[in-house]
């Protein structure tokens, strides 16, 4: 009886410590491991192109100044959702603005690590005054911020369209960013 208590408690040992290495490994798992298994790679950060600065700090929390989709070739996405972009084009515009602000972020704290938590979201979308589905456009940003931060990356946020944006842009987007202590 005694060997089989035995048995049956390292059997149980055995199972609790794989779960904990599993807890370990998720636990463990970085927003730039996320991102290389997306398979993105951050560009290098914009310099701003006007008289400001792309990110300001004040205590624990980052400021992003607008930022557009900017691809890797240098132009932007351009356009209006609705008349010359879909929305799903518009949706990837977003998203690219997020891989955009990414860049910022890395470039600013180091290691993305140091995010505790996306605060809040601003979204301007360049449309046609019928297009009613800034929020879907949007959502290219905001799905983006919780795959690479998960619960962190959930955020307020408001989606709105716009006559127009600087250089025909279809999207722009700040961000209010707390972040943890170095």
């Amino acid at each position: 009886m005694r060997n089989f208590m035995l048995a049956g408690l390292l059997i149980l040992s055995s199972c609790m410590s794989k779960e904990t290495e599993t807890v370990t490994v998720e636990n463990t798992e970085t927003p730039e491991m996320r991102l290389a298994a997306m398979g993105i790679d951050l560009p290098e950060p914009s310099s701003p192109v006007a008289n400001y600065v792309s990110v300001v700090q004040t205590g624990n929390l980052l400021f992003l100044s607008g930022t557009g989709p900017k691809q890797t070739d240098g132009t932007y996405i351009q356009g209006k959702v609705g008349e010359d972009l879909s929305l799903e084009e518009g949706y990837q515009a977003a998203r690219l603005t997020g891989i955009n602000h990414l860049a910022l972020l890395k470039n600013e704290l180091g290691d993305l690590s140091r995010v505790n938590r996306i605060v809040k979201v601003l979204g301007m979308v360049n449309c046609t005054p019928e297009f009613q589905d800034q929020p879907k456009v949007i959502n290219g940003f905001s799905d983006l911020m919780v795959e690479v931060f998960q619960e962190k990356g959930k955020h307020a946020r408001s989606a709105v369209g716009m006559n127009s944006l600087p250089i025909g842009i279809a999207v722009e987007v700040e961000m209010i960013v707390e972040i943890a202590p170095e």
